[in-house]
């Protein structure tokens, strides 16, 4: 009991929730991309389902995230899956209605949650891991106290999106931004990225653009990006 009457012990964990609070806008728009594509009946199941399984992986992460960070092109992969995830989901919202498609099953909305996450945090679960000082108790304890903090944001997202469908275009350029940012930071690019510092400034613009681009060609073609 001594342990939770530390300062150091409060500090952390407000460190952690704050970290979360913060980093949990961009994975947020995920989910609620993600889930805007079930029936209401089943929006909720993908939120709840997606942002547990997110924190739970992230959890994980956190213990490797350092080594895998080290790890050449492993960023570059992860900003490729994140502009193929923002062309996806772009793409399957309604031309000019801005009302889903409803053909994506939980199941799917599930592991792009997951995968969209996965990517997004390797650079964040850094900063939690460092707030928590090795304490694996404090770790899983902050990160399961920022759950319903993703799931309220989610869920406002989604009725937001609904309401204004030029918001779901925004999350997929900040998706494609993300990527962006994730590729030109792999560490087989860093001399090069050093060398040329506007590169580090291109790398979201283009991966927006792209997504943009892209997104909205399939979705005047009726051709959603495949699964």
């Amino acid at each position: 009991m001594e342990f939770f009457q530390t300062p150091e012990f409060w500090i952390g964990l407000m460190k952690i929730i704050w970290i979360n609070i913060i980093l949990s806008g961009d994975n947020a728009v995920v989910i609620a991309l993600a889930a805007r594509g079930l029936p209401a009946s089943q929006q909720r199941k993908a939120v709840l389902f997606g942002s547990g399984a997110a924190v739970v992986l992230r959890i994980v992460l956190t213990v490797v995230a350092v080594r895998l960070l080290a790890m050449p092109y492993l960023q570059i992969v992860g900003g490729l899956l994140l502009l193929y995830i923002g062309v996806q989901l772009l793409s399957e919202q309604d031309d000019g209605e801005g009302e889903e498609k409803h053909h994506t099953t939980l199941f799917a909305a599930i592991r792009t949650i997951l995968i969209a996450d996965l990517v997004m945090s390797l650079d964040n679960v850094i900063g939690v891991a460092a707030a928590a000082k090795g304490s694996m108790f404090l770790l899983v304890l902050g990160l399961a106290i920022s759950i319903p903090l993703v799931v309220f944001g989610s869920t406002m997202m989604i009725r937001l999106m609904e309401r204004y469908p030029f918001i779901v275009t925004l999350g997929a350029a900040l998706i494609g931004w993300v990527g962006g940012e994730t590729v030109t930071s792999d560490t087989s690019l860093h001399d090069l990225v050093v060398a040329n510092e506007w590169l580090h400034s291109l790398g979201p613009v283009v991966g927006a653009a792209l997504v943009l681009g892209l997104g909205r060609m399939l979705q005047k073609r009726g051709q959603p990006a495949h699964e």
